[in-house]
């Protein structure tokens, strides 16, 4: 079964300075333990970053 996201542990802004093998496995974890309460976490801190301009490369 494929479920499609639309959040990413590894590309939200508190993991932008990650290498790209923890991103990927930040990710495979999400997966692994998905819940709604932890995508609305991670949309959360998405939207707070995104407005405050923080976690960009």
């Amino acid at each position: 079964m494929i479920v499609c996201a639309a959040v990413s542990v590894g590309q939200s802004p508190s993991a932008s300075g990650l290498s790209w093998e923890e991103a990927v496995r930040l990710d495979l974890r999400h997966v692994e333990n998905w819940s709604l309460t932890l995508d609305l976490v991670i949309l959360l801190r998405t939207v707070t970053a995104v407005l405050r301009s923080s976690g960009a490369y």
